[in-house]
């Protein structure tokens, strides 16, 4: 029986196109091949925002101030936080994410590197807003979303998660988040199709975790990696393509992908500076304080209420 929470997925893959959620990317081995991506030579929004952070942690520590509350979503590894926890020195650290045993692995490792932290893990989607556990104090939070992650939703989307991160923070809280920035087309597809076929692998990877999920029986032979930029649109879109024609059943349903149909797992916006800080005052978050890299091709904000 196909459980309640998953019917989005059976919805997305009757539609035309088909569609899955990136956040299901995120079981174990998807978020291992993840952190691989982020070391490929390719993949430069890892390396570039964390060079960033690097060069400017002076300036970003006296705007966020020390001893907040440290709110990460979609953690992950915590690698990113663990140097800005060193930096700010936060009094609480929280990770969230939709992988939990991954999650749960590195809040511990972080744990065991900074003993002087209180470190907790907790699993959820944050697109459906995040409880928090009761004791976490809610004066001075602050939320950390790095990674350019807020580029993968629609500008709706996005702006009502922006909302969810405002409703977790107080009018002493902030946001530090971090946005992709456009650049030359062909630096920003070969960052989702790298010649190493790592990306390719983490993108048909959703469908052994779908198959997991819902019981379907995707043969992942079948599917192949599509990565392009969308200029209408400024995003990078990431698809699996039918190669052949492919029957693909689930309890209680199933459809078949004619060649070279194609099921869309991502987009990846690239936000001007101006029009991001425009979604952030929308969304509640109305002082913003941006630091970018030499070349431009990436920003962290700091956002208040």
């Amino acid at each position: 029986m196909l459980l309640p929470r998953y019917t989005d997925i059976t919805h997305g893959l009757c539609q035309r196109p088909a569609r899955i959620s990136p956040k299901y990317f995120y079981d174990q081995q998807g978020s291992q091949l993840f952190e691989a991506i982020t070391q490929l030579p390719e993949y430069y929004p890892t390396r570039t925002e964390n060079a960033l952070m690097r060069h400017h942690a002076a300036a970003i520590a006296r705007a966020v101030g020390t001893g907040r509350v440290l709110i990460e979503l979609g953690a992950g590894s915590c690698r990113k936080a663990r140097a800005l926890c060193e930096t700010v020195r936060p009094s609480c650290f929280v990770g969230v994410d939709i992988s939990a045993d991954f999650l749960e692995d590195s809040v511990a490792s972080l744990q065991r590197d900074l003993p002087w932290l209180d470190a907790r893990a907790v699993g959820g989607d944050i697109t459906h807003g995040v409880d928090l556990p009761r004791d976490i104090p809610r004066a001075g939070r602050l939320v950390f979303y790095p990674g350019s992650s807020i580029g993968n939703f629609d500008p709706p989307h996005a702006l009502e998660l922006l909302g969810h991160m405002r409703e977790l923070v107080d009018d002493d809280g902030g946001l530090l988040i971090g946005i992709d920035l456009p650049k030359d087309v062909a630096i920003l597809e070969a960052a989702y199709d790298d010649g190493a076929g790592v990306t390719a692998e983490f993108n048909r990877n959703v469908l052994r975790h779908v198959n997991r999920l819902i019981g379907s029986d995707f043969d992942l032979a079948q599917w192949q990696h599509r990565a392009f930029f969308n200029r209408e649109d400024s995003r990078i879109e990431m698809h699996l393509e039918a190669l052949a024609d492919a029957q693909v059943r689930w309890p209680g349903g199933g459809r078949v992908f004619e060649r070279g149909e194609r099921i869309h797992t991502e987009n990846s916006y690239k936000y001007p500076l101006p029009v991001f800080t425009d979604m952030l005052a929308r969304a509640g978050f109305a002082q913003a304080q941006a630091w970018t890299d030499e070349r431009d091709w990436f920003a962290v904000v700091h956002a208040r209420p």
